[in-house]
């Protein structure tokens, strides 16, 4: 859960200080956190 942490902080900070890349980079965490919770519940 500490690497989630550090890895979104990373991404959060990127976000604010390059807006176009943040935002393509919080997207993909984004959809990446999205499919790893559909495919833990099976």
């Amino acid at each position: 859960m500490n690497g989630q942490l550090r890895l979104r902080t990373g991404a959060t900070y990127l976000a604010l200080t390059h807006p176009p890349a943040g935002t393509a980079l919080l997207v993909g965490i984004a959809v990446i956190a999205l499919l790893h919770s559909l495919l833990d519940r099976t």
